[in-house]
């Protein structure tokens, strides 16, 4: 089952998806702390669509999604700028699918909201 948070990493200078990236899923409660909810590693299409761990919803709120990218980038063989990149977005509709893409490259990043 697809979880209703997804990401997708693609690496541009490499031009392919960007496997074996971890990544943590948090939510800020009501204590303005943040709880981890999931995480996982990209698949070898750059995908990580069981993010959130065991049978749990989304409800609305403020998420924080964080990829380990030192990592990666120390693999390909070269330095990067970043070791870890966060992402924070809110949910305001708990019954729609989020989807979270990394464009990323050494020394810079993007994101956006993905259907």
């Amino acid at each position: 089952m697809i979880s209703p948070i997804t990401t997708h990493v693609l690496d541009l200078v490499q031009g392919t998806p960007a496997n074996n990236i971890s990544a943590v899923l948090e939510k800020l409660n009501d204590l303005d702390s943040w709880e981890s909810i999931g995480n996982g590693v990209t698949n070898d299409d750059g995908r990580i669509d069981n993010i959130l761990t065991g049978d749990r919803l989304i409800s609305s709120g403020r998420y924080r999604l964080t990829f380990d990218v030192a990592p990666y980038f120390e693999s390909q063989g070269v330095e990067s700028f970043y070791s870890s990149i966060p992402i924070i977005f809110s949910i305001t509709d708990p019954n729609r699918h989020y989807h979270v893409p990394l464009l990323l490259s050494r020394f810079g990043y993007s994101t956006y909201r993905g259907s």
